[in-house]
């Protein structure tokens, strides 16, 4: 599905990535740690196309696509979501109308027929439901005033409503509370499926408490320093990230 090939990338000159290699394929759980300034919330700008970052080099493919040469809103409607570290508010727009419009901006650009008012509150409905959410979020401006917990449960909603093949969610878990990260980590898994992969970028291995990954990465100086299952991620949260420093990076 998306296959990473020595990707450097950063800003105003200043090299962030210096040869990222990664493969990830429908189904499965990606996580991506490391210290930080690392590089792993640049991964997850370059990937939703933020252009402050610079590709000096490399490749990435999206289902056979070239993702590089795709503006944002293009690899949106491919089908690839990102969940920000720190999502913006936008006042005077609801969520459930932010929603709408997403939803349908992305069915017109696929060919297919927008859905209505009543269409999309059955939907919105349904997709609550699911993930055992009430509709106290839907009524309120886009993450005006939400706490940490509820614009990442926001973010959520909206990775449920939108239906992404891959979805990025950058530090999803950073300044939460146990219940609130338990909490995001459930909904993710019950969208978990044959057809969908994630890229999970965190710190900390805690929400992989709850959220169990296939593949367990670690970036340091801007490579793939080491990779692995959850027994990696076990390790880092003993050992920490400094016995890595002064391994060669894999790529």
């Amino acid at each position: 599905m998306l296959e990473i090939r020595n990707l450097h990338a950063g800003v105003d000159g200043v090299e962030i990535l210096n040869g990222v290699n990664l493969s990830v394929n429908a189904g499965e759980v990606h996580a991506i740690m490391g210290p930080n300034g690392s590089g792993k919330s640049t991964l997850a700008q370059v990937l939703a196309g933020h252009p402050t970052y610079e590709i000096t080099q490399g490749t990435v493919s999206f289902e056979g696509q070239d993702l590089l040469e795709m503006g944002p809103d293009e690899r949106a409607i491919a089908g690839l979501f990102l969940a920000f570290q720190y999502p913006v508010e936008i006042r005077g727009i609801t969520n459930g109308y932010f929603l709408q419009s997403a939803m349908n901006s992305i069915r017109k650009a696929r060919g297919q027929e927008e859905l209505d008012t009543l269409d999309f509150a059955e939907l919105l409905e349904e997709k609550l439901k699911e993930i055992g959410w009430d509709d106290s979020l839907i009524h309120r401006a886009v993450n005006e005033g939400f706490s940490g917990g509820e614009k990442k449960r926001n973010e959520i909603l909206q990775l449920a409503v939108l239906e992404p093949k891959l979805a990025v969610l950058d530090e999803t878990d950073s300044g939460l509370d146990i219940d609130a990260v338990r909490s995001v980590a459930e909904a993710v898994n019950r969208f978990r499926s044959d057809e969908r992969a994630f890229v999970v970028v965190t710190h900390y291995q805690r929400i992989l408490d709850y959220l169990t990954p296939d593949h367990v990465h670690v970036l340091s100086k801007g490579q793939v320093a080491k990779s692995g299952g959850k027994e990696l991620a076990l390790e880092l949260e003993a050992k920490g990230y400094d016995w890595l420093r002064e391994e060669a990076p894999v790529g």
